[in-house]
């Protein structure tokens, strides 16, 4: 009985990743990126996500890889009697794997199983109000991020984001770029640069634009951004990162700098993709 539960436990964390060799992690990525890629599963993403037919054949092939280790690596599971269906993981594949096109960050190492639900879904938030004074509320949201292990998505808002894709706003960009952020076990709007070099600029320009931001929020400016961008350094990430993925051409019309630093970090030029 023992020796059972022992194996268990091993296969538990070879699942998780804690015990397989980088090597052979690596080795097991690249025999699934090679992988055919299934002619339904393509026609599926052409149809449900329209940025896709404007990525270029090697992007195409590059996402198609990443897709495919991605649906190998990750738990879907639906919650208040969602059936989470082969159309909705790859819808959400593909759009989290944009990010990672260029290569960038290890899969979202963090993150083991995503939890769908149909729409909106509602949490119990605490918030101090002053004066050891405490505020329980139940708040309706469309997705969030933790640390560690899950990542939640509302389907319904899912479907709006990818049929408005030009409109900035987009909960699977925001969620997993949080993801991004959080790699280093802190959601601080930082997420792991490729070099100490790059940090620098890095804090230099995202605190200005932030910054910049919050006063035009303040001021009922219109913004590229959406306002809740505004909400701390971490929001703002995220909150950019849906820009520069659905607004790249007023990004870098109204911004310029954050533009560049974000084509740095994710490798791509988003602009191109007309």
């Amino acid at each position: 009985m023992i020796q059972t539960i022992f194996v268990f436990m091993i296969i538990g964390l070879i699942i998780t990743g804690i015990l397989i060799n980088p090597v052979l992690v690596t080795r097991r990525r690249n025999r699934l990126k090679h992988r055919p890629f299934p002619p339904l599963w393509n026609a599926i993403i052409e149809n449900n996500l329209p940025i896709y037919l404007c990525l270029s054949p090697n992007e195409i092939r590059r996402l198609q890889g990443h897709i495919q280790v991605f649906l190998a690596e990750k738990q879907f599971i639906g919650c208040r009697g969602l059936q989470v269906t082969e159309e909705m993981k790859l819808t959400l594949a593909c759009i989290a794997c944009l990010l990672l096109l260029n290569e960038r960050g290890q899969y979202f190492p963090r993150l083991r199983s995503i939890l769908v639900y149909p729409n909106a879904y509602f949490v119990q938030e605490t918030t101090s109000i002053g004066n050891y004074v405490v505020e329980e509320r139940r708040v309706a949201r469309l997705g969030e991020s933790w640390i560690n292990d899950q990542l939640v998505l509302s389907w319904e808002q899912v479907k709006q984001d990818t049929n408005n894709w030009r409109d900035g706003r987009n909960v699977v960009l925001h969620e997993f770029a949080h993801q991004l952020d959080q790699e280093d076990g802190k959601a601080d709007g930082v997420p792991i640069l490729q070099s100490k070099s790059d940090y620098g600029i890095w804090a230099k320009v995202m605190t200005q634009q932030y910054q910049q931001l919050c006063n035009d929020v303040l001021q009922g400016v219109n913004t590229v951004m959406d306002s809740y961008g505004a909400t701390d350094p971490a929001e703002f990430f995220a909150v950019a990162t849906e820009t520069f993925f659905e607004k790249p051409h007023q990004l870098l019309s109204k911004h310029p700098a954050l533009y560049e630093q974000l084509q740095l970090y994710y490798q791509l030029d988003t602009v191109q993709w007309t």
